[in-house]
């Protein structure tokens, strides 16, 4: 019953205290709104991520699309199913193509029954765009009879672009890759051995994506938290010390701090439900896997409702008892102040220790496994983490000391002075955003050039609208099934189509040269005459009097200066050879792409559609710059957070000197000369660990693909940089409102009361 009773006047005394205590306790708990939410959110994003995986097993079904594996189950017919990627117009769109080998064969996930042959079922987004494009750019790559819609609980995404086509077993079983299966797969692609490739993603490194992510975000608004409970500190340690004094013992004051930070603490966790239930429908159409969720993706789990539920007010509560440990160490505690000794130029020492691990990396051996390559780059980058905020107050006790020696105003010495005095706590409401920046700048530093690189690579200008098309594989795997027959007259109805420059032909190479061939966009290398050639003059060119050359990347790589070898290959023995692929010219444009490419389907259905070099990077690429967008969102977000920090740490440093200010202003100080006081305290720090922050960033993700990738690190985009600069623009508006605030508790019955 005593218990009952102190937490009850524990409760009244939190909430009896004024306006003032109330904005405290309003304070703490929208801070603690905003790192629920968000916490929330990250914990709802790895539960999407799962559940979209989960979807994508059903259309991967196992062995089924990794080679001819033969039912073990002798009482269920097998089904034969393959998976293929198309392409329109830069989007993806996944072709399972299935038949039935008997009435009990599986059907796979999202339709009633298997399509017949002549039949498909399609996804709503790819039913959406056939009835909006002409037939001969899409519909005619299918059979003629959709039979119906694939549910959305088969689904991994409400874009997904999935057709599941219908066929005749025999027909289907003389396709290369086929499999049969006896049950639909039901284990997620990372997770799958014998799964698709291109099927899904790997979700582990999602989770790791997002939990970095979510630390990031949340950093700053834990400093948020913190800085908001320290609001009127001063007052309350004084408050807490009367208790002491009249009698209080330390463990009933302890109570007291607990219960007033746990209750503000547990509203700000139901307000932070509050806030992730209105933001779910926005936040599923944020496509952090490359494409959007279902709402209902973004679920939790009962274990995350109840350690979020428990967890987040008990660490308030913690957080809280240690921040007023003075008062319960001694009551006259809280009179005693001393200046802290100044930080030495040894916390340097992490942020150099990882610079120099990432130096490191240039001359290290390059590691081939993944978990080797996680050992050499992360203790780099955890220590230039740990680095920045250790080094932080040694950086704001340097500008502070610089600001003072130059101080050309009364506002610069204040502000020098009193930054010099306690650096640390100048630095600890802008230590979140430092970490944030360094984190972001690494990732969109890094992924900017990757994507600017590949673009150059692999998708120059006069390659973007070439399409290839795979007809035979080169040797010796065609001298053991007869050559695809290129249809007669399909070069003459290629070029009918408006925008189509070119047709060429490439010839699968004679056995004695085959080893010489590598790649050419993934279509083997071959030979072909110089007439044709001169049609892809942006390809490269044989040299004078050569009729016939070795053509691809195995010739030394394409280009418009590039001059091909020469092969001792008559042009009557070049037309005796098959066709490995088939190259197509086009002006780039969407309708002449696709057309061309529904076309080249309808000639070669047993062969993989033709694709363009930008197609082949869509996926990545399109993922690479989900995650360009989601670092820019954590710089913004955490910039905001990291001003509200310093705006309520300047109220709070108000309402602590209100009586210093107020008497420096009877002595004749002018309120613009505090107003300046206040903006070099907060800006000096600010602005100094930003620049550390983003210079380290820089020279991180420059040492990351040098030793990784062998690139050099790329200007800053354009959207990087406003994104920064408004980041910090606002910061610096929300520490000017606090000038009304200034004005109103420094006037002269403030000096009177104080």
């Amino acid at each position: 019953m005593k218990r009952l009773r102190m937490l009850g006047l524990a409760a009244r005394l939190s909430l009896s205290g004024g306006r003032a205590a109330l904005a405290r306790l309003a304070i703490i708990a929208a801070s603690v709104a905003l790192g629920v939410a968000r916490l929330l959110t990250a914990l709802a994003g790895v539960n999407a991520v799962n559940s979209q995986n989960a979807r994508w097993a059903g259309l991967a079904p196992g062995a089924a699309v990794a080679g001819a594996t033969t039912s073990s189950d002798a009482s269920v017919d097998p089904l034969l199913a393959t998976i293929d990627a198309d392409y329109y117009d830069g989007q993806a769109i996944l072709q399972v193509d299935v038949a039935a080998t008997g009435p009990t064969s599986p059907v796979p996930p999202g339709i009633p029954a298997l399509p017949g042959a002549g039949q498909y079922y399609a996804s709503p987004a790819l039913a959406r765009l056939l009835q909006s494009v002409p037939a001969d750019q899409l519909a005619d790559r299918f059979p003629q009879h959709q039979v119906g819609i694939i549910a959305d609980e088969a689904l991994p995404s409400p874009e997904s672009m999935i057709v599941v086509v219908g066929h005749d077993a025999e027909e289907l079983a003389a396709k290369p890759g086929v499999a049969q299966v006896s049950a639909i797969n039901t284990t997620p692609p990372n997770s799958c051995t014998d799964c698709a490739s291109g099927v899904g993603f790997n979700a582990s490194a999602m989770h790791l994506i997002m939990s970095v992510v979510a630390v990031a975000l949340l950093i700053p608004v834990l400093i948020f938290i913190g800085s908001a409970t320290r609001l009127s500190a001063a007052r309350r340690e004084e408050r807490l010390a009367a208790f002491r004094l009249a009698g209080a013992t330390a463990r009933q004051v302890t109570v007291i701090t607990v219960v007033e930070s746990a209750l503000a603490a547990t509203v700000g966790t139901l307000l932070g439900f509050g806030l992730f239930v209105a933001a779910r429908p926005a936040l599923a159409t944020v496509s952090f896997t490359g494409q959007p969720f279902f709402a209902a993706d973004l679920s939790l789990s009962v274990l995350d409702v109840v350690l979020v539920v428990v967890g987040v007010p008990l660490a308030a509560a913690v957080a809280a008892r240690w921040a007023l440990r003075r008062v319960v160490v001694s009551p006259l505690g809280v009179t005693r102040q001393t200046t802290p000794r100044p930080p030495s130029a040894w916390r340097l020492t992490p942020l150099v220790a990882g610079v120099v691990e990432l130096l490191a990396t240039l001359v290290i051996p390059h590691p081939t496994t993944s978990g080797a390559q996680t050992l050499l780059y992360v203790p780099g980058f955890v220590l230039i983490v740990v680095g920045l905020a250790v080094a932080g107050p040694w950086l704001t006790w340097w500008g502070a000391r610089f600001l003072a020696r130059r101080a050309g105003s009364p506002a610069a010495l204040i502000a020098g002075r009193r930054l010099a005095d306690n650096p640390q706590a100048g630095f600890r409401a802008i230590s979140g955003v430092v970490i944030a920046l360094f984190v972001t700048t690494v990732a969109i530093a890094a992924s900017d050039t990757f994507v600017d690189k590949r673009s150059t690579d692999r998708s120059d200008e006069a390659l973007s609208g070439l399409l290839v098309q795979e007809v035979s594989p080169h040797r010796p795997a065609w001298e053991d099934q007869p050559p695809a027959t290129v249809p007669v007259g399909l070069a003459d109805h290629l070029m009918q189509i408006p925008g189509v420059r070119a047709v060429v032909d490439v010839r699968v190479a004679p056995a004695e040269m085959s080893d010489e061939f590598g790649g050419y966009f993934y279509l083997q290398d071959g030979v072909i005459s110089c007439d044709q050639l001169a049609q892809l003059p942006a390809l490269g060119r044989c040299a004078p009097g050569t009729d016939v050359v070795h053509f691809g990347s195995g010739a030394g790589g394409v280009g418009e200066d590039m001059v091909y070898p020469a092969r001792p290959i008559t042009l009557d023995e070049l037309a005796t050879l098959p066709v490995t692929g088939i190259l197509v010219a086009t002006d780039g444009s969407a309708v002449a792409v696709e057309r061309a490419r529904t076309m080249l389907m309808a000639a070669f259905p047993d062969n993989r559609p033709a694709y363009t070099v930008g197609d082949l990077d869509v996926e990545g690429t399109a993922l690479i710059r989900q995650y360009q967008l989601l670092a820019q969102v954590v710089i913004v977000i955490s910039l905001v957070v990291a001003g509200c920090s310093l705006a309520v740490a300047c109220t709070a440093g108000l309402n602590e000197r209100r009586r210093s200010f107020s008497l420096l202003r009877l002595a004749g100080g002018r309120l613009e000369t505090l107003r300046r006081v206040v903006v070099l305290e907060s800006a000096v720090p600010l602005l100094i660990a930003s620049v550390v922050a983003i210079g380290t960033g820089f020279a991180a993700a420059q040492l990351f693909l040098r030793s990784q990738l062998g690139y050099d690190l790329g200007l800053p985009s354009l959207a990087y940089c406003l994104t920064v600069l408004a980041g910090l623009v606002l910061s610096l508006g929300l520490i000017a409102s606090t000038f009304p605030l200034l004005r109103r508790i420094t006037g002269p019955e403030t000096a009177r009361s104080t």
